[in-house]
């Protein structure tokens, strides 16, 4: 009889590992379509910005002047150059020294700073 008990419990275990991996196959595929959806917006966002210190801030020539990263957008390896802004009004917010994210496009022949933030 225990013998009878051992194959039962046996069978009942390898059917619930069975019905177990079947569930979480299921949703081992689904969740990451779920997920996928989520972080991409914000993946694609951030895929846009550049990392940059800021080396320089010329209010008087409305430019500034960043060591940054790859800017991807534009095939421009890492590097440190003068930029034109957007807005001079993002002169304001930075100064030597601060990390920040920034967009950059070429527009009328230059590379002009489009967006610019306070790296976290």
């Amino acid at each position: 009889m225990n013998q009878i008990k051992t194959l039962t419990l046996a069978k009942l275990a390898a059917s619930l590992a069975i019905v177990t991996g079947f569930a979480g196959n299921a949703l081992a595929q689904t969740a990451p379509a779920v997920k996928a959806t989520m972080p991409v917006a914000a993946t694609a966002a951030a895929a846009d910005m550049t990392d940059g210190e800021i080396k320089k801030v010329d209010k008087s020539t409305k430019k500034i002047t960043i060591k940054h990263g790859d800017i991807k957008s534009l095939d421009m390896p890492g590097m440190t150059m003068v930029f034109q802004v957007k807005d001079p009004v993002m002169l304001d917010m930075v100064k030597a020294g601060d990390k920040v994210k920034f967009k950059a496009e070429k527009a009328d022949g230059a590379i002009v700073v489009t967006e610019m933030q306070i790296a976290k």
